[in-house]
């Protein structure tokens, strides 16, 4: 598999996840990403991006393009330096909520994407790394 550089885009406000459904959706459209396969990965990224924003206090998404043979996708990672999950498989529960939102931010974004990588440490922080194939 190959990659092109990292872009990172900072994740500090609610005009930074904006920021971010914009610049995926331009990254989409680049790669010529059907209308459906867009707002699939524009809607995982808007609720990864408002989860690192609202849980994991703020952090980054790193976005790349990636290649595997004649395949082409979006890569997006999510960090930050949060409390971390204390029970991954719970949260990826549908209808689970640590906060007052509906409890599908992770268990939908990983319905909406081919690749789903989720990593957390308890005091460290979270890493939610997904990839979206043309």
């Amino acid at each position: 598999m190959t990659s092109t550089p990292d872009e990172t885009l900072p994740i500090r406000s609610d005009h930074d996840v904006v920021m971010i459904r914009q610049r995926v959706r331009v990254r989409a459209v680049e790669l010529g990403f059907s209308l459906v396969d867009q707002t699939k990965i524009i809607t995982a990224a808007s609720e990864l991006a408002r989860n690192t924003l609202q849980y994991g206090r703020g952090g980054d998404m790193h976005l790349q393009v990636v290649t595997q043979g004649i395949r082409r996708g979006l890569r997006l990672s999510f960090v930050d330096q949060g409390p971390g999950i204390p029970d991954i498989a719970l949260a990826l529960t549908d209808g689970y909520t640590s906060g007052g939102g509906l409890g599908l931010g992770l268990s939908g974004s990983r319905r909406l994407v081919n690749d789903f990588e989720l990593e957390s440490k308890v005091g460290e922080g979270t890493r939610v790394t997904v990839t979206r194939w043309k």
